[in-house]
């Protein structure tokens, strides 16, 4: 598809993401497999962090022993439905700075509009993580991704639930330096640009709007 793009086939995230997909799963269900598969996804997209070491001492000796360099990470929600993956990253990383990039797309022209974004302090030196269950047209994330690179970031990983091949080529052509993290690379897009077979509005089935 393209070099970006690392599809994470761990078979408890392809069943649980099945669970997701099924109509009749109800919001809190729902939620609740959205936040452990994001836990099992930002497993797979944090492999490659940058280690250093700490000198400790344990209940027999001291040592120097692995630790995360640099600053504490950010994981960046892109709004509203971004915030369903943040939780379960959070579980995992808990010491991470948040920020988050309100957006919504016109239904006319399917772009994405700004409406709010906050992240946190030294953002340039942090690894940096965007999350937004559904990439769909490519839209909202590049222009999320954008708008961090303007604001300074530097070190960003797209962290998302399903992809759409669409989503997956634009967001590539516009950030080839971003790596793209997903749970499975769907068919394609309908009219309306929502992904098929897909499971719906993930934001609406995260909070029972529908």
């Amino acid at each position: 598809m393209t070099d970006t793009l690392t599809i994470v086939k761990h078979p408890l995230i392809q069943h649980k993401l099945t669970e997701m997909r099924d109509k009749s799963t109800p919001p809190a269900q729902f939620r609740r497999l959205l936040r452990q598969i994001s836990f099992l996804l930002a497993y797979g997209a944090t492999e490659d962090l940058d280690l250093t070491t700490r000198k400790i001492e344990t209940p027999m000796e001291k040592g120097d022993f692995p630790a995360l360099a640099g600053r504490n990470l950010c994981l960046v929600s892109i709004l509203r439905a971004g915030n369903g993956l943040l939780e379960g990253m959070l579980d995992l990383v808990p010491e991470a700075r948040v920020g988050h990039v309100g957006l919504y797309r016109d239904h006319d022209t399917l772009e994405a509009i700004e409406y709010y974004f906050k992240v946190p302090e030294a953002i340039e030196e942090r690894q940096v993580f965007v999350v937004d269950p559904m990439l769909a047209t490519g839209h909202s994330a590049s222009a999320a991704i954008s708008r961090l690179k303007n604001a300074g970031a530097r070190h960003l990983t797209f962290i998302c639930l399903l992809a759409a091949p669409d989503g997956a080529r634009a967001l590539a052509e516009d950030h080839p330096d971003v790596p793209i993290y997903t749970a499975a690379l769907d068919r394609e897009l309908n009219e309306k640009g929502y992904i098929l077979p897909g499971l719906g509005d993930a934001g609406d089935r995260i909070y029972g709007t529908a």
